[in-house]
């Protein structure tokens, strides 16, 4: 969820103040839009930011929990009903696959347009079936 949510803030122009590496000059401003944004984070960057989700993924909440329940509760609170902690741990997993085919979907239309997701609505390109006048 946090791969849309970012796509959409860094679309819509918000980005961090100062500098994404001080010993290369570059701000968070210069980062393109869209999927070439990842072209310009230097490779020492790339590294950690792998090397950060290894991290949270082998040891922090390491991904043998199939069931999604890491002990942290539903915000602090734990879920005394085990049928509602399933259906709720569920409904996490489930809307973490729809963010997933967002971004995927939101990558491929990239690619296969040339354009951001803004550039897309701005030039009315909001579906695959029509003209470019509109939804359909």
């Amino acid at each position: 969820m946090a791969a849309i949510v970012g796509c959409i803030v860094h679309n819509n122009g918000i980005h961090f103040d100062g500098y994404l590496s001080p010993s290369a000059g570059l701000k968070f401003e210069d980062v393109p839009t869209g999927i070439n944004g990842i072209r310009a984070i230097p490779t020492a960057g790339l590294i950690q930011i792998l090397l950060f989700f290894a991290l949270v993924e082998l040891a922090w909440m390491p991904a043998s929990k199939y069931d999604g329940d890491y002990g942290v509760g539903y915000f602090g609170n734990d879920i005394a009903d085990p049928d509602e902690k399933a259906r709720k741990l569920n409904v996490e997993l489930n809307n973490g696959r729809a963010a997933m085919m967002g971004i995927m979907g939101n990558m491929v239309a990239e690619v296969l347009t040339g354009q951001t997701m803004a550039e897309q609505y701005a030039a009315g390109h909001i579906s695959p079936f029509g003209d470019g006048q509109g939804v359909f």
